[in-house]
């Protein structure tokens, strides 16, 4: 039995229901008629739930997404999508520019710094907490500083936290032989196809087509693939981003942020604004400001003359002011800066988020990721090690650190042996032509996407 993950109407609805608490809509009636019907809840990890529904609870299911969808939200004012309304909100929205050109190394930097912090990431990616911390203590990796390793891991410990499946065979020091694929990567190879095709101007219905022609449903996840579904429904941009779907604040248009950073260095506002067009297919309020924020970062760090605090003030400031995601960032900034173990500060994120909030969600991984930048002061290891120790999106969280501590080293020699050496400067991948590409490749159109008039 084929259960696709990510699109069963009886599992989106239970993950619609936690959303609309989230974002101030009131679903007790709703949730009431669920759970009378026999409903069940969202898988907590998984994607789909391991067993068919009745055809009348999945009907039910449909039925319940659209009447949530209606529901007012108490927050609405103050968490707009509009690209306008968002800039009204943000008081300091960035107004100077000082564009340059970017250095090519430090693109390079950029993208071995994401691939770096994914493959550190993969191997542990939906484990809880205390399994990430036992396995990497287990083999003297802790405070995390390298690879995670099978080797000397007692076999009732890998019993209780095993591998992620689908990483451990191209993941662990022990096997790793060049960057394996995965989705934190495809997603800036096809924003950098899209950039070649229709340059910094494009727009969200362009993004729709370049994923229809160029991204196979089977390499998205959770809001992605809705969206996809909902364009082989019919359904036209921005609705692709709301229509039955519960994943419109979790971590996916994040993620794919980073190009619209390094093609406008020097310029957060304009990387912030690219990086509305883009995530707009799949996403809505908190999952699109996560996007902007990280875009206007790495804008800010691409000039190679800030120091990561002010990059993450640049982000802040294309946040609206009292959004979910502004108090989010603004509570780890805080915390980061006062606290001295770091695993205090994970435990104090995951007390404020991990009872409310998806590990996929865009505010505890944003807020994980800043914290983790501001605790390192930007360096490269520490941030990307601080990013995937503390747990929920390991990977992405530990390829956003990446990029953007990568960035800030300036060029890959700057960046440590042991974590350059093993991707051997090859990336695997199934989006257009670059499977196979090296890094300094995929600096080189890079920059010449960023210095395009």
């Amino acid at each position: 039995m084929l259960r696709l993950t990510w699109v069963q109407p009886e599992d989106l609805l239970g993950h619609e229901l936690r959303q609309a608490r989230l974002d101030g809509r009131e679903p007790k009636a709703i949730e009431a008629r669920w759970r009378a019907a026999g409903g069940p809840d969202a898988p907590e990890r998984a994607g789909a739930s391991p067993h068919r529904v009745s055809r009348y609870l999945r009907l039910l299911a449909e039925d319940l997404l659209d009447e949530l969808a209606d529901l007012p939200s108490r927050l609405a004012d103050d968490e707009p999508t509009d690209l306008a309304r968002i800039r009204a909100r943000c008081p300091d929205w960035p107004t100077g520019r000082s564009v340059t050109a970017p250095d090519p190394l430090a693109l390079e930097a950029a993208w071995l710094g994401r691939a770096i912090g994914c493959l550190l990431g993969k191997p542990v990616e939906k484990l809880p907490l205390d399994g990430i911390r036992a396995l990497a203590r287990a083999t003297g990796n802790w405070p995390l500083s390298t690879w995670f390793t099978a080797r000397g891991v007692p076999g009732d410990l890998l019993a209780a936290h095993p591998w992620n499946r689908r990483s451990a065979a191209t993941s662990l020091a022990e096997n790793i032989d060049g960057m394996p694929e995965d989705d934190d990567l495809n997603y800036p190879l096809l924003n950098l196809l899209l950039l070649q095709r229709h340059g910094r101007a494009f727009t969200t219905d362009d993004v729709a087509r370049l994923w229809l022609e160029e991204l196979p449903p089977g390499r998205t996840f959770t809001a992605e693939r809705v969206a996809h579904r909902n364009l082989l429904a019919g359904i036209e941009p921005p609705h692709t981003a709301r229509h039955r779907n519960p994943f419109r604040e979790w971590i996916g248009a994040l993620i794919r942020a980073d190009m619209h950073g390094w093609s406008n260095p020097g310029d957060p506002a304009a990387a912030a604004e690219q990086a509305h067009r883009d995530a707009v297919l799949t996403h809505t309020a908190n999952g699109v400001y996560a996007a902007m924020f990280t875009a206007a970062v790495i804008a800010t760090a691409a000039t190679g003359t800030h120091d990561v605090h002010a990059c993450l003030r640049a982000g802040r400031a294309v946040v609206p002011a009292r959004s979910r995601l502004a108090e989010a960032i603004d509570h780890a900034v805080r915390l980061a800066t006062v606290t001295d173990d770091f695993d205090d500060v994970v435990d104090e994120l995951h007390a404020v988020y991990g009872p409310t909030h998806h590990w996929v969600h865009a505010l505890p991984n944003t807020a994980l990721t800043v914290a983790a930048l501001t605790h390192a002061g930007g360096d490269f290891t520490g941030s990307v090690c601080r990013a995937v120790s503390g747990g929920w999106d390991t990977d992405s969280n530990g390829a956003t650190a990446g990029s953007i501590a990568g960035l800030l080293a300036g060029s890959p020699g700057a960046l440590p042996d042991r974590w350059r050496a093993p991707l051997k400067n090859r990336l695997a991948t199934t989006v257009a032509d670059f499977d196979g590409t090296g890094f300094d490749a995929l600096a080189h159109l890079t920059h010449l996407e960023a210095t395009r008039p």
